[in-house]
């Protein structure tokens, strides 16, 4: 038996004890990381876009630090994907274009929080499973389904989706209605109000299907844009509901009490589509592009118990800051990030609101031409393999008019060999010589429609009246 203790002695170990809880409470911040579906740099209220209006994101941005020159991964989707989950650019991991496989051999964020005890979500688009074609629930078996990456519960599809959407929940489908981003914010919300019950905070990704094509809105939302054509009502009515469904997480975390310590992040995943009006605000080239339309990308972070207020600032950050930036807040081991990695930390700068140059510059490699960005310069290589290379003043000619290579020799130079020797590292790292193994254990990852996938063809019956999936069976 163990001794008996006094009165005087329990109480001093049950202040011990309470003490010692406090003290290990967990404090790190939940962190939600949002992502629309080509939107283009252009398309938010804060800009003065001539007919779309974005009061919830506008709301945030006031609250937060609102990035004027903030960067998707590469100009297409799936790329950045791969860019924000391991701070790595695209073709380090695998993920050259859309529809390609990220890689099992790479150290996604969400598994490294997971490790770190975050309970871990993911909501909406995935497009990181090598599945082509409109978006469909992804089986539980799929060898690249989110849970393989380090999510806990992830209710997915793996493309884009809009009205009334089919997802699937850890690989169970399931049925839903109501506009697709209405819809996720919703589920996301129940995931928050589960896991804030627990001493334990959360990572999450809400990744939107819109405004993707085909884009579908409810008469509602389109009227406010009876005067465009109709696939622009469509277009534009989206990102109405997607501004909306940034209204109801914002009130969703302060009715749960989590607002303060949440980091909010939101983006795009990469430049506008040949909408009108224009979508990337002046700028030129649009998604699929390495100029700024197809790269440049809205960017705003709140995070109310630590960031100020109103902040806005031009220094170039990127997706591929995301993870470093998190590691650091959080406290992350060095090991937990692949090396080499691309993007830097901003810690420093969002908990002080004070912004400088920038002093690592931002890579893109994306179907045979890159750029390299280096806060007022930026080298564009037309063609990787050839060497050809333009040179822009983004200071001086932000909209990309006037190739200044031969006017800044020395410029040009500079980042040209700097691009290169980043370019060569590229390279190696996908021959696999930055994995454990020294080699791709996958080197054939899949990159196929889902419409010639066996496991699919027991839904098409049921599929072919769904008018995001009946063009794509009329022959099933």
């Amino acid at each position: 038996m163990y001794p008996a203790c006094s009165l005087q002695t329990a109480i001093v170990l049950s202040f011990l004890l309470n003490l010692i809880c406090i003290t290990a409470k967990d404090t790190r911040p939940n962190i939600i990381l949002i992502m629309a579906d080509d939107q283009g740099w252009g398309q938010m209220g804060y800009y003065g876009h001539p007919v779309l209006k974005t009061p919830n994101l506008d709301a945030m941005a006031a609250n937060g630090i609102r990035f004027d020159r903030f960067y998707a991964g590469a100009p297409v989707c799936s790329p950045t994907r791969a860019c924000v989950l391991t701070g790595r650019a695209n073709d380090r991991t695998g993920v050259y274009q859309h529809g390609n496989a990220l890689r099992l051999q790479e150290s996604p964020i969400a598994r490294a929080l997971q490790e770190a005890g975050y309970a871990t979500g993911h909501f909406g688009k995935w497009h990181l499973n090598g599945v082509r074609g409109p978006g469909v629930p992804i089986l539980g078996e799929d060898p690249y389904h989110p849970g393989r990456y380090g999510y806990d519960h992830w209710l997915s599809v793996t493309n884009f989706f809009d009205m009334d959407p089919i997802l699937s929940r850890n690989g169970i489908f399931e049925e839903f209605e109501g506009d697709s981003s209405e819809v996720i914010v919703a589920e996301a919300l129940e995931f928050f109000e589960r896991r804030s019950k627990y001493d334990r905070p959360f990572f999450t990704t809400i990744w939107y299907g819109s405004p993707h094509s085909p884009m579908v809105a409810s008469e509602a939302d389109r009227a406010l844009f009876k005067n465009l054509e109709e696939s622009d009502q469509h277009h534009y009515g989206e990102l109405v509901a997607l501004d909306r469904s940034i209204g109801t997480l914002r009130k969703g975390l302060r009715n749960l009490g989590i607002q303060q310590n949440t980091l909010v992040w939101y983006c795009s995943d990469n430049g506008g589509l040949k909408v009108n009006p224009p979508s990337v605000g002046g700028l030129r080239g649009l998604k699929g592009t390495v100029y700024e339309g197809g790269l440049r990308v809205p960017g705003i972070i709140e995070w109310p118990a630590v960031v100020k207020r109103g902040v806005r600032t031009e220094s170039p950050a990127s997706v591929l800051d995301m993870f470093p930036t998190i590691a650091e807040i959080v406290g992350l081991p060095d090991e937990a990030i692949l090396q080499p990695f691309d993007g830097i930390s901003l810690k420093a700068s969002i908990q002080s609101g004070e912004f400088g140059l920038r002093k690592k510059p931002v890579p893109f490699r994306f179907a045979g031409k890159g750029a390299l960005l280096d806060n007022q310069y930026k080298l564009v290589a037309v063609d990787v393999e050839s060497r050809k290379y333009e040179l822009y003043d983004l200071k001086n000619d932000p909209t990309e008019s006037k190739d200044v290579v031969k006017a800044l020799p020395k410029v040009a130079k500079r980042l040209q060999t700097e691009f290169e020797k980043w370019n060569q590292g590229v390279i190696e790292s996908d021959l696999g010589r930055d994995y454990r193994e020294d080699e791709l254990t996958d080197p054939n990852a899949r990159r196929v429609f889902w419409m010639d996938m066996p496991e699919y063809q027991p839904y098409f019956e049921d599929w072919k009246l769904r008018p995001e999936y009946k063009s794509r069976l009329k022959n099933n």
